[in-house]
């Protein structure tokens, strides 16, 4: 037996959450990147073989992706994109969790929460890294390659740029509009309830 529960949360709501992450940022000021990327990878390693409901899996492996996007050798984002994935993962560097992550099945929530927020900020980021993986899974299929085993070529950085440039475009139009967050990924995953992703650098799996 499933029981399904939904809920929102409204302005009020939401403002705490960003009360919380504004004093995580503070927190992490003097942080480098690599403590604060070693400490959202923390809390994954936490979360393995803990029961929880899969809409926090589901937006764990979001978090997973936000990591691997970081640590992606093909990937290679620029510093200014890199400090800003970063700046969405410092929530996770700061110890003083809303909601304990040792508490029995709803530990995991608060950082389901601002995962979401942090999934509509980097938004495109996520789209165009989500297409990069597709497409190098595909082309090393085609050419008998590992894509583990890739770094940078010459092949892929073509695709790169072109996703590169999208995703730039994509966010500059929308912070010229003024909306904000932007649109919500969901549960951030192609298809419908599944967790198969394309290959990248993940810490997280959920069996």
């Amino acid at each position: 037996m499933s029981l399904t529960l939904n809920f929102e949360l409204n302005d009020h709501d939401l403002a705490h959450f960003q009360a919380a992450a504004e004093r995580s940022r503070k927190a992490a000021e003097g942080k480098s990147s690599e403590e604060v990327i070693a400490a959202a990878t923390a809390l994954l390693d936490r979360a393995h073989n803990i029961a929880m409901p899969d809409f926090i899996k589901a937006r764990l492996l979001r978090l997973d992706d936000m990591i691997a996007m970081l640590r992606d050798e093909a990937w290679a984002l620029a510093d200014a994109d890199k400090q800003h994935v970063v700046s969405a993962l410092t929530y996770f560097s700061d110890p003083g969790d809303i909601i304990p992550d040792d508490v029995p099945v709803l530990g995991f929530l608060d950082d389901a929460v601002m995962i979401e927020l942090s999934m509509r900020d980097l938004a495109h980021e996520l789209d165009a890294y989500d297409d990069f993986c597709d497409y190098r899974a595909r082309e090393a299929k085609k050419r008998g390659i590992d894509p583990a085993t890739l770094g940078r070529t010459e092949w892929l950085d073509g695709r790169r740029e072109e996703l590169m440039e999208r995703m730039h475009t994509r966010r500059d139009r929308e912070q010229g509009f003024g909306y904000g967050y932007g649109r919500s990924s969901g549960y951030g995953l192609r298809g419908s309830g599944s967790y198969v992703r394309t290959w990248r650098p993940s810490s997280f799996k959920v069996s």
